[in-house]
């Protein structure tokens, strides 16, 4: 009997579920073993050492290969070791990689560290340009890496377009998919080769688990990453994908709510007088609402505020009860952060102007709380500027 493909709600809700082949139990068990027995000193059984290889670890990146459609992938112990091993793995030595000048403060570390020692050569570039094609034709990067929605500003790179110029130049694309998950946007499925996860966020859902994982197109790239990730010792541990896996079951009823609720709250906030500008790609003025309306299943739930000066931001800061000072972002609880000092502090301040980061920036991860509760919340902070 053929099984019809399970929508992505289903993939998620039961991820890991009824796999256990020894007493059959609904939830999989917990594989905290380090090492696993050779039946013969000539013959390795399907894992050896849990560095290599992990069956909790491998539940949870089947599942999420199956959410983004991909051939294969890995787990991570965290999203920085995702972004290491992608680049380890599609990079030689000296090779260009053209990343965007707004990315992740994490990344953007990240990657001038890797060029200061000469792992790699580096290009910033304006991934929102009109001409982004021709700068990767132009400068015929081995990598070209794509964060859609970008952190913290939430601009939108067409990634089909960003994959074909990439492509005909025979450049590997890898998107960082952090801020919507596989159930909002399958980067494999529109052309990017491999799609980049910081599992922390939405796909755990809790604020508990750190971890990362990488998700590739062809089964050749996922062996890559796969080799990487061991060779660097970035793999995650089994605990923490045993707690992911409960977290992911759970993403598509979580990603409903995020959503909802990070609309309704820039619906009301959205022509307070204290903002100088509402960054949500949900807005019918945001530069990239329709690319996003095609290239997304939904907006997401992150939203930046400006309310134009780093000391009117101490002001919203004080005395907010329901949005937490705190970084990270896609747990069930609303949180904000300051990209500037916080989340980005690794960007000179030059560097942070030119991507527009500026100090009156607040970035809002909206939680499912109660709507009235975090609206009333946010309106009396804004009102204090």
């Amino acid at each position: 009997m053929t099984t019809s493909p399970r929508r992505p709600a289903t993939v998620a809700t039961r991820a890991g579920l009824v796999s256990d082949p020894a007493f059959h139990a609904v939830v999989p068990p917990l594989y905290l073993s380090s090492t696993f027995a050779f039946p013969e000193l000539d013959q390795r059984g399907p894992y050896d050492y849990s560095r290599s290889g992990n069956p909790t670890r491998q539940l949870l990146a089947d599942a999420l290969v199956q959410l983004d459609g991909g051939a294969g992938g890995e787990v991570t112990g965290s999203g920085m070791g995702a972004v290491q091993a992608t680049v380890h793995a599609l990079v030689q030595g000296g090779d260009l990689v053209l990343a965007p000048h707004d990315c992740y403060g994490g990344t953007w570390r990240l990657l001038e560290a890797f060029a200061r020692q000469g792992l790699i050569r580096l290009q910033w570039a304006d991934f929102g340009a009109a001409d982004i094609g021709a700068v990767i034709q132009q400068s015929r990067p081995a990598l070209v890496w794509v964060e859609t929605p970008s952190n913290p500003l939430l601009r939108i790179t067409d990634i089909t377009a960003v994959a074909e110029a990439a492509h005909a130049v025979g450049a590997t694309v890898a998107v960082d998919n952090t801020f919507l998950s596989p159930l909002l946007q399958r980067p494999l499925q529109l052309g990017a080769d491999v799609a980049v996860y910081s599992t922390t966020k939405y796909l755990n859902g809790h604020s508990d688990v750190v971890g990362g994982a990488v998700v590739a197109a062809s089964e050749e790239t996922a062996e890559k990453l796969r080799w990487w990730c061991n060779t660097l010792g970035v793999t995650g541990s089994a605990f923490d994908a045993f707690l992911t896996l409960r977290g992911l079951r759970t993403l598509y009823r979580r990603m409903e709510a995020h959503c909802a609720n990070s609309a309704a709250l820039v619906a009301a906030i959205v022509d307070h007088p204290a903002l100088t500008a509402c960054h949500y790609p949900g807005l019918p003025n945001h530069p990239g609402h329709a690319l996003a309306a095609r290239q997304q299943s939904g907006f997401g739930a992150m939203v930046s505020l400006d309310v134009g000066s780093q000391a009117a931001a101490r002001r919203v800061l004080d005395g907010l009860e329901i949005f937490t000072l705190a970084e990270s972002l896609g747990g069930v609880e609303s949180l904000i952060c300051h990209p500037g000092l916080m989340t980005h502090a690794a960007m000179p301040p030059a560097v942070q102007a030119a991507a527009g980061i500026t100090p009156g920036l607040l970035r809002l991860s909206v939680g499912i709380e109660d709507a009235a509760d975090r609206v009333a919340d946010l309106v009396a902070a804004l009102d204090r500027v």
